[in-house]
């Protein structure tokens, strides 16, 4: 029939790829920390799949280099060196930068009120007075990717997406020993200034804050001493 040719093609996702998306979310969002093992089956269970689909998706995030097995086979979050994570801090920040100017210049309106309503949440959930530092965690994650979304480049957007895979868990064991980082109010004021500098259309500036941002909280991850040397 002619009507079907009218049709858009459906995406084609399998369980696997639902599977490595949930997985992917953990790790990214801080709820997994270094160290931390993931069985297979307690993970098919809490996704209500077979143990198949986790299988794939894991060995995905394992080629990926976000997950590993360990010589016990079971499957960990792997375990970062100071090294590696200054490494990371750096791509981060040259890579996230560039994103954010990008968003700056070219962020539609319905854009900047979902980084505004990304930056409210954080900001109410790190200003408490026993902020909950998961939660926190998940809300920074979700206002650097409202920015990110609005960049307008979704290779860019991909390879940001890789990298918090292997920053989500660092800075999750960071806020597991150190829930003062929150109190001190860094990350507050460096949201606050992107937030701004998006709202300028100011690209340089809003680059700025956010490498300034990451910056500080890996300074402050290496000062505490939970990474080990290479």
């Amino acid at each position: 029939m002619s009507a079907l040719a009218e049709l858009p093609q459906l995406e084609r996702r399998t369980l696997a790829d639902t599977a490595y998306e949930a997985l992917s979310d953990l790790l990214a969002s801080g709820r997994l920390a270094p160290g931390d093992r993931l069985s297979l089956r307690q993970s098919a269970a809490a996704l209500g799949v077979s143990v198949m689909p986790v299988r794939e998706a894991v060995s995905r995030l394992v080629a990926d280099g976000v997950l590993e097995v360990a010589a016990t086979r079971a499957i960990r979050v792997p375990i970062m060196t100071a090294q590696d994570f200054r490494a990371l801090a750096e791509t981060r920040m040259a890579v996230e930068g560039m994103a954010a100017a990008r968003a700056a210049e070219r962020r539609s309106e319905p854009e900047l009120v979902a980084i505004r309503k990304a930056e409210a949440a954080f900001r109410l959930a790190a200003a408490s007075a026993q902020p909950d530092s998961t939660l926190a965690v998940r809300l920074n994650r979700d206002l650097h990717f409202a920015i990110y979304a609005a960049c307008g480049l979704e290779p860019l957007h991909a390879i940001i997406a890789r990298l918090w895979l292997k920053a989500g868990p660092v800075i999750n064991l960071d806020l597991r020993a150190h829930p003062e980082r929150l109190l001190q109010g860094f990350a507050l004021r460096r949201h606050a200034e992107a937030l701004g500098a998006i709202e300028a259309q100011n690209g340089p500036a809003a680059a700025a804050a956010i490498a300034a941002d990451i910056r500080e909280a890996a300074d402050f991850i290496l000062s505490r001493g939970g990474l080990r040397d290479a």
